[in-house]
């Protein structure tokens, strides 16, 4: 849903820039999108901010009104990264078709004839659908090298868990290691696929078909782009609501509720019968505090540990690096795609 109304207004944007001075008022519209990257870039990083400020505050062992503070903050900070990353992405899919017209255009020159895109051409149209397809195999990629990076980072924690317990100094070197090692190595394929792809489809099948591939990459990207940016923020949201305690259950989710509701119910009467043979017990003796009186409506909230909230742990899981690494990097596709194709026109001609 989130892709409707940005796509509405770039058509708009295109139609109307187009009418008025062609490719050129094309480049102007990206131009004046990019205008506005102070202020993309002031709201890009008011999330990370808020995030780190809420981790500092959670490593200093500040009170916990502190961190829910920031992470009302950091969902707003998501909410306003995705507006900003969309600023980005319709601007990068301006820029494509401004480099899309000039790369036709040196093909022209070079070829010293007029050329048009036929999309009934079947190497334009086998172009497009190859071009579509770059995108999801982009994204896969950056996604599989998040998932594998956190993997060796969990792995290296367990290793050093045992020593740090015994009273050994963590080796915080070797996960920034992990990290920088991953977010290098791991960016060679996607890297690959986008300057080597426009270059082979043109030495193989010719600039017509390098065409289709530019104006499927434009056309696909821009709209997994909106989707991951959105999408991821939601689902990180989303598990901070249901950590700020503002989910209810309803329906069905009730009968874990009701679960929870006896057990709470069966602690307290453990606990009361530990306190009628020790009354000396403390709470966390006896494993309950028996002050708290026990209401049925708090256990309609889902909480940390519940099925809801652990389904939403793996979502973020999946948001993370779609708003953070997928949607933005398939802005360096669109673009470098339609340079590369751009500064190799008269070779691919």
């Amino acid at each position: 849903m989130s892709n409707i109304i940005p796509i509405i207004c770039l058509c708009a944007t295109v139609l109307v820039a187009f009418n008025f001075a062609a490719m050129y008022g094309i480049a102007l519209s990206a131009i004046g999108m990019l205008g506005c990257l102070p202020i993309a870039l002031t709201i890009d990083g008011y999330g990370p901010i808020s995030d780190n400020a809420g981790g500092i505050a959670e490593m200093s062992n500040l009170k916990k009104s502190v961190r829910k503070a920031t992470d009302e903050l950091d969902a707003a900070g998501n909410t306003t990264a995705a507006i900003g990353k969309g600023f980005a992405i319709g601007s990068a899919a301006l820029v494509a078709l401004a480099l899309f017209g000039a790369f036709i255009t040196r093909v022209g020159e070079t070829l010293k004839i007029s050329i048009t895109i036929d999309i009934l051409n079947p190497y334009a149209f086998a172009g497009l659908l190859f071009g579509s397809m770059l995108p999801y195999w982009f994204s896969a990629l950056t996604m599989g090298a998040v998932g594998d990076a956190a993997q060796q980072m969990i792995e290296e924690i367990e290793r050093q868990y045992p020593m740090i317990m015994a009273g050994e100094k963590p080796d915080h070197e070797k996960c920034i290691t992990i990290s920088t090692e991953a977010s290098l190595s791991k960016m060679i394929a996607p890297g690959a696929i986008v300057i080597i792809s426009p270059l082979a489809i043109g030495m193989i099948f010719g600039y017509t078909a390098t065409a289709g591939l530019l104006a499927g990459i434009i056309v696909s990207g821009i709209q997994i782009a909106f989707s991951a940016s959105n999408t991821g923020g939601a689902w990180d949201n989303c598990k901070k609501m249901v950590e700020a305690g503002m989910l209810e259950r309803s329906g069905d989710a009730n009968k874990g509720m009701l679960k929870n509701f006896v057990d709470a119910l069966q602690a307290k009467g453990d606990a009361a019968r530990k306190l009628s043979n020790n009354p000396n017990l403390t709470a966390e003796q006896t494993g309950y505090d028996m002050t708290n009186p026990i209401n049925p409506e708090a256990y309609r909230i889902v909480r940390k540990k519940d099925p809801e909230h652990a389904a939403a742990v793996v979502g973020d899981t999946v948001g993370d690096p779609l708003k953070d690494t997928s949607g933005p990097s398939i802005n360096i596709l669109v673009k470098l795609s339609a340079i590369t194709s751009l500064v190799f026109g008269t070779f691919i001609a």
